[in-house]
């Protein structure tokens, strides 16, 4: 069409940094993050994060660089979300769980320029980067990160290190943000919990971070000026992309350093809080906690939750507590949330068991992604929509990474057909929601049938002594695999494995129930996942069943 021109009066980048910007005039005054004692408003973050962009070019930080981080939920990385980017960097955030080895592996990869380190992780970076360093690398300028009552951390600094509110003192609040030149520039890239032997950076544009930013707030029914509470790790797919959600809203960050359940209800009751997110681990924590460590909630508590789908059982202790639980499915690959269980008003009127079964299915995408699909990973074919049919679930849109960090060969392989395969396997039902079943690699075949072991979890965790549950597969001699069932019980309960055996074979096809119960604590990731892989190589170890 005649007439048609795109100049900067009718286009900018899609970028999240433009919320931050709104918020500091919008909400100047309100407060904007919350840590202990400290207390910030909107314009101060504005003008710190300015600052803080400014002393990153001031330390040669330019266009494309990496800046890494290595700390807790606490300010400095909130305020690290805007203002590398401000600067024209990339933020890399590493698990605040990870080993030495591990983080000098990563920072390698990455080829981080700076990395900003909490004190109470200092020792770990201090030998990720002497590993570096004996690698022929050059390592990263080291920011340290310290509590505003920290008494003496004057032992660390080298001529290549800084203190973080020195370092942020030092900048000019008039600096001139660097816009992305395209919106498909990187914003940050965030390590999947791989291997040191083949790390996988998924990298985000700052199109994808916009985009995913507003479905999240939507997705966790967000209004003006919500309080959240930072339970979910930030490192982890940059807060489910809620740190730059929660600016756009003018919100209040409450940050947690340590996540329990005390300090949850604590949090709750004394800053109001109105929405937090979580891991099913951190549900699990809430619905098993003391007495004496809950607090009356001052209102219903929008929560959020993913990673595995959590037990129908943890859905409806959390309704009674006072908590409305929304779940929601996606991967590192996807900037976390991609879809969610929509809530239809009908559902209300139903029992609360067939409430929670519907509220553990994962629904369909969200306003940013242009489809969700489960499909036959060969033929590429839509599976039946009738709830029984297993396919492998597909993304495609707006929200899907970039590729990974320097691995063409994963990165088509990911995509290959058209479309992104996320590895789970699930169902679509009648009414088009999808609902997950296993991870490619989790399910287990016994028999020749196809075992999903999130059911079979289901069903353990719903005897009232099991705290933790988690199955994998047995090698066995006569089905190829059994399952098996990894259990934490609950303080003050004894029993034994052929009576979880017998109350699965009563709730379950015999041939799904568990042949064997291992009694232990369950590995998990920093974001609370289970490490299945780690109960495998244990399953596999016990040899097969005869």
């Amino acid at each position: 069409m005649e007439g048609l021109v795109r100049c900067s009066a009718n286009y900018a980048p899609l970028s999240p940094i433009g919320f931050l910007e709104r918020s500091a005039k919008v909400y100047r005054d309100r407060t904007s993050v919350v840590y202990g004692s400290v207390r910030y408003t909107w314009s101060e973050t504005h003008e710190r994060c300015l600052k803080l962009a400014s002393s990153l070019t001031q330390l040669g930080i330019s266009r494309g660089d990496v800046v890494a981080t290595l700390a807790p939920n606490v300010p400095a990385i909130y305020e690290l979300h805007f203002a590398v980017p401000m600067a024209g960097g990339v933020l890399c955030t590493l698990n605040s769980r990870h080993d030495s080895a591990m983080v000098s592996v990563l920072l390698k990869h990455s080829e981080a320029k700076i990395i900003f380190v909490d004190y109470q992780l200092i020792k770990t970076a201090r030998q990720a980067l002497d590993l570096l360093e004996n690698t022929g690398a050059k390592p990263p300028i080291l920011v340290l990160i310290s509590e505003h009552d920290d008494l003496n951390t004057s032992s660390i600094f080298t001529s290549n290190s800084y203190e973080y509110e020195s370092l942020l003192a030092s900048g000019d609040n008039g600096f001139t943000i660097r816009r992305p030149e395209s919106e498909f520039d990187p914003i940050s890239v965030n390590y999947t919990s791989g291997t040191t032997s083949r790390p996988k950076g998924v990298v985000y544009c700052y199109r994808g971070a916009y985009l995913n930013s507003l479905s999240t707030v939507f997705l966790h029914e967000m209004r003006s000026m919500p309080v959240y509470l930072w339970t979910v790790p930030m490192f982890h797919c940059n807060g489910w992309c809620l740190i730059w959600g929660v600016a756009a809203m003018g919100g209040t960050n409450i940050c947690l350093r340590k996540v329990s359940a005390k300090g949850i209800f604590d949090s709750i009751s004394e800053h109001n809080v109105t929405h937090m997110g979580g891991a099913p681990t951190v549900l699990s924590m809430i619905v098993n906690s003391s007495i004496s460590d809950r607090r009356p909630l001052p209102h219903k508590v929008q929560v959020m939750t993913g990673g595995a789908p959590p037990p129908p059982k943890i859905l409806h202790e959390m309704e009674e507590l006072g908590f409305g639980v929304s779940q929601l499915y996606g991967l590192t690959e996807t900037y976390g949330p991609g879809t969610s269980c929509v809530w239809q008003p009908e559902w209300d009127s139903l029992p609360l068991e067939e409430r929670a079964k519907l509220k553990a299915r994962q629904g369909m995408h969200h306003l940013g992604l242009e489809d969700v699909d489960v499909k036959d990973p060969k033929t590429m074919e839509s599976v039946p929509a009738d709830g029984k049919a297993l396919g492998e679930i597909m993304f495609r849109g707006n929200t899907v990474m970039d590729g990974y960090l320097k691995d063409m060969k994963a990165t088509a392989e990911a995509f290959r057909g058209g479309w992104f395969r996320s590895g789970d396997l699930a169902v679509k039902h009648p009414d088009g929601y999808i609902e997950m079943k296993d991870r490619l690699k989790d399910i287990v075949i016994s028999g020749g049938e196809n075992v999903s072991t999130v059911e079979v979890e289901t069903v353990v965790y719903s005897h009232p002594a099991v705290l933790e549950v988690a199955v994998v597969g047995r090698p066995d001699d006569h089905w190829g695999q059994t399952p098996c069932a990894f259990v934490k019980l609950k303080e003050g309960f004894d029993v034994d494995g052929q009576e979880l055996i017998n109350y699965c074979r009563d709730r379950l096809p015999h041939y799904m129930a568990p042949k064997t119960v291992i009694f232990q604590d369950l590995p998990r990731t920093a974001t609370g996942k289970v490490q299945k892989f780690i109960l495998r190589e244990k399953a596999k170890a016990l040899g097969s069943i005869s």
